[in-house]
């Protein structure tokens, strides 16, 4: 089989030049005669592959000395249960932003551990888009407030950081980050699932406050108490130490890529060139309103349903891989993380325009 570009919501493709290195490294890691996935995490060689994977994210980043970084299992989906466990503290309420599934999975969570207040909805009618924050019903007694920058299923992403005064803001920033920099101080909270801009699955990393460590309620499992996790520097038990490598040398690729403003303007480019396409498009359509679009995850519709099948096998055929969309929505998604370079866009809306000669 030739090249397959890879257009799947998570995980994601990984950039070449890191699997190579992987590759080059699986049995013998610089000269220590054992693959990374054989080592002791507390042996000196991990330490030293931990330590530099968290200093280089840092500085990608532009870190903040008052905020740990966490290196943790369980995915994003795990931490919709951690952040109201060590959040709280002594309040029983917390704010939380609907926009898509994965909001809606991070508030059906959080409910099993306090009083959910739902400030506003959104992404469930076309076109979809963002509430402005003017109609948010927020509560300033909240312990924190929660959303989900882009919701990689719906396609719908915020262009903007919410201001939430003294609440800490925490964010899911699963298909976000790397993607473009970010402002870290005006979080309380960021994680991010590892599976589509960092590495494999599995990893999560959480930059959390320093002020928002040791509010664990006394039932937080140690595993997802925070403080503890820091305290450990992630290693309270083994971590997941080959994702955590691998997500080291993903940062090492990103900053000889021009950093996080390289990848901003590489991501900007593949979006706007694609969501062009299907704009002028007859037979294509995006469901999101313009100002909530997604660089990440890029869905849209054929005029005719019917259609879909037989798009999906071609775009197979040609070596354009897991288009589908969402079961949940149907249609087609194109996730175009940061290791899908723009000759991936290119070919799709190669294929694209090929399709709507045939069957536009």
């Amino acid at each position: 089989m030739g090249r397959v570009l890879n257009f799947s919501a998570g995980p994601g493709a990984l950039p070449q030049e890191v699997l190579e290195q992987v590759r080059d490294e699986m049995l013998d890691w610089q000269g220590a005669g054992m693959s990374v996935m054989e080592m002791s995490h507390r042996g000196k060689a991990f330490v030293g592959i931990a330590a530099r994977a968290e200093e280089d994210l840092r500085k990608l980043m532009q870190i903040p000395d008052n905020y740990r970084v966490l290196f943790l299992q369980g995915g994003a989906t795990g931490q919709f249960a951690a952040i109201p466990q060590n959040l709280l503290g002594d309040k029983g309420k917390a704010d939380y932003v609907n926009t898509g599934s994965w909001s809606a999975k991070a508030i059906a969570e959080a409910r099993n551990y306090c009083e959910v207040n739902v400030v506003a909805e959104g992404g469930k009618n076309a076109p979809l888009g963002i509430p402005l924050q003017s109609e948010w019903r927020t509560d300033p007694e909240a312990a924190y407030l929660h959303y989900t920058p882009n919701e990689t299923i719906s396609g719908v992403e915020f262009h903007w950081v919410p201001e939430t005064g003294e609440v800490p803001l925490v964010a899911d920033m699963s298909s976000t980050i790397l993607s473009r920099p970010v402002d870290v101080s005006k979080y309380g909270l960021i994680y991010a699932g590892a599976q589509k801009n960092i590495g494999p699955a599995g990893l999560v990393i959480v930059i959390v406050r320093d002020d928002l460590l040791g509010k664990a309620a006394a039932t937080t499992p140690s595993i997802l108490n925070y403080q503890k996790q820091a305290e450990a520097d992630s290693m309270s038990n083994t971590p997941p130490t080959f994702a955590w490598y691998v997500a080291g040398l993903v940062f090492q690729w990103v900053l000889r890529n021009g950093g996080l403003e390289g990848m901003a303007e590489r991501n900007r480019r593949k979006a706007e060139k694609l969501y062009a396409f299907i704009d002028q498009s007859g037979l294509y359509r995006n469901p999101v309103e313009e100002a909530s679009r997604s660089w990440m995850n890029v869905p849209f519709v054929l005029a005719d349903d019917g259609l879909d099948k037989g798009f999906l096998a071609g775009a197979e055929e040609a070596g354009l891989a897991t288009l589908k969309g969402h079961r949940s929505v149907g249609g087609m998604r194109a996730s175009i993380y940061n290791a899908l370079d723009e000759d991936a866009v290119d070919a799709l809306i190669e294929y694209m325009q090929e399709f709507e000669r045939r069957h536009g």
